[in-house]
């Protein structure tokens, strides 16, 4: 089949268009390296069914794709924080954009959303009919409201054009082809505990999180994407193993070798308490499950940030 990623350059783009890949489809990946990167393809690249656009999403182009990932989006703080305006665009008006392109050609289309449209909630864990706990005018609000809004707009396509459409909300994930500065617990902490620098972590070490490795997540994607009878539905992927920050942060230590110290900061603004994916629906209607094991999905995790560490100081 005929695939548009967007966002195909970035940490979750990338793994996709590789799996895509695998499995003999065609894939034309779109990026504006905003926060993608051309290493995260580089592997891919010159792959026949492979093409490659450096395009910002909130601008017209023409695709004849027969299905749409819309993953095109700054996904971490210091991402939408440094590109807040662009955040809000490509989360209504790229948003905009690929659903008309996918009415056009009657696609198949996927918007990754967020866990953070749940904001710091009251409900655990979070189902997908649970509303959220949201400020709208904080400084993460570029992000949770954008994506809230990305949802509102998909759904409308469903309702008035009986578009194909499903939505996605990702819940914390980690693994190759992320950023080394991603600014997100697992990246941070692995980062530093190779570097044997202390350990940063925001409030007391008390609040949790659930992660899930980026190749369940993008089986998660698939088989929401393709699975029969989800038009229209919304699904959360996500761990329900949920650990406190600390505890990821004494297990990677653990992992790494480290002689890291643990640095305890203030607490970031709006930062969640406490998240955790209930996933029952994806696991019911989806078939999805987790494969990867949190310590094996950690050590592989450690190993490719050792090497694109290595290769960042060879390179300096």
């Amino acid at each position: 089949m005929k695939i548009l990623v967007t966002g195909g350059a970035g940490f979750i783009g990338s793994n996709l268009c590789a799996r895509l890949l695998d499995e003999g489809h065609t894939v034309f990946c779109v990026d504006n390296f905003i926060t993608g990167s051309i290493e995260n393809i580089q592997a891919f690249i010159d792959h026949p069914n492979f093409t490659f656009l450096q395009h910002d999403v909130t601008q017209p182009f023409e695709n004849d794709a027969e299905v749409i990932f819309h993953l095109a989006s700054p996904a971490s703080p210091v991402g939408y924080l440094e590109h807040p305006i662009e955040t809000i665009l490509v989360n209504s008006t790229g948003t905009h954009r690929m659903l008309e392109l996918a009415r056009k050609n009657n696609a198949r289309f996927l918007i990754s959303s967020t866990s953070e449209i749940y904001g710091d909630p009251l409900v655990h864990p979070q189902r997908e009919d649970y509303w959220g706990n949201v400020n709208p005018i904080g400084p993460r609000a570029c992000y949770d409201e954008s994506k809230r809004l990305g949802e509102t707009l998909v759904m409308e396509y469903y309702r008035q054009y009986q578009a194909n459409v499903r939505i996605v909300r990702i819940f914390n994930t980690y693994g190759p082809n992320s950023a080394i500065e991603d600014g997100r617990m697992i990246p941070n902490f692995i980062t530093q505990a190779l570097k044997n620098a202390p350990i940063t972590i925001y409030g007391d070490g008390n609040k949790t999180r659930s992660i899930t490795y980026v190749s369940d997540l993008v089986d998660g994607l698939m088989r929401a994407m393709f699975s029969p009878n989800t038009a229209g539905e919304v699904f959360n992927l996500g761990s329900s193993e949920e650990h406190t920050v600390l505890e990821y942060a004494q297990m990677i230590i653990r992992l790494c070798n480290s002689s890291s110290e643990i640095l305890f900061e203030t607490s970031r603004v709006d930062d969640p308490e406490r998240r955790r994916a209930n996933a029952s629906k994806a696991q019911e209607i989806l078939g999805w499950q987790r494969k990867v094991s949190m310590e094996d999905g950690l050590r592989q995790t450690i190993e490719w940030f050792s090497k694109r560490i290595a290769q960042y100081s060879t390179v300096s």
